[in-house]
């Protein structure tokens, strides 16, 4: 399979980011890095480092609430994502598929869609597959109605007042890189 058209794709979406701290631009720069190499960056079977995930941070109309997950593996309340499968078009169609796939919604489509937010994470060695990372790209999307459910990877979906969570509350166990995505937000659709 030609990667190219999904590499320039994203190679595009990352030089037009602008990170919100170091953390996250050496994310866009490893990104990057990845693109450059011989292997196929979106295989989930390329471990080393490893693959490019795409994920999507979802308001509802009012844009007054996130749509979060409870991932069924690691137990933490994240957006809808994963790994991007060969017959998405993009990442960009990976990522609205992953929302659907996850809490039913389907996203709106009528907005330029520009990449929110980069992160690089570990994920642990589980059965056989090994220790590998995520190169998740992120996503701005909103939806289309509020009648979330949660399917595939997710346990529980949610919606989750901005404000709350970003002034600490709900006591929800997520990680940084989602409120750093999520403060984005909120300038990106204030």
């Amino acid at each position: 399979m030609d990667t190219t058209p999904r590499r320039d794709e994203l190679r595009a979406l990352l030089e037009q980011l602008e990170p919100a701290d170091a953390l996250e631009d050496e994310h866009r720069r490893r990104v990057l890095a990845l693109l450059d190499r011989p292997a196929n960056p979106f295989d989930r079977e390329h471990f080393t480092p490893g693959h490019v995930t795409a994920s999507a941070f979802v308001i509802d109309p009012a844009r007054e609430r996130l749509l979060l997950i409870l991932h069924a593996k690691l137990g933490r309340w994240l957006q809808p994502g994963g790994h991007v499968e060969s017959d998405d078009a993009s990442v960009i169609e990976a990522a609205r598929r992953e929302v659907l796939e996850e809490t039913g919604l389907e996203v709106r489509a009528d907005r330029a869609v520009q990449l929110l937010d980069v992160d690089v994470h570990q994920i642990p060695a589980r059965g056989e597959l090994p220790e590998h990372e995520h190169f998740d790209v992120r996503f701005a999307f909103e939806a289309t109605h509020t009648d979330a459910r949660a399917g595939s990877d997710a346990t529980q979906a949610r919606w989750v007042s901005i404000a709350e969570l970003l002034s600490g509350g709900p006591h929800l166990p997520t990680d940084e890189s989602v409120l750093r995505a999520v403060r984005k937000l909120t300038t990106r659709y204030a």
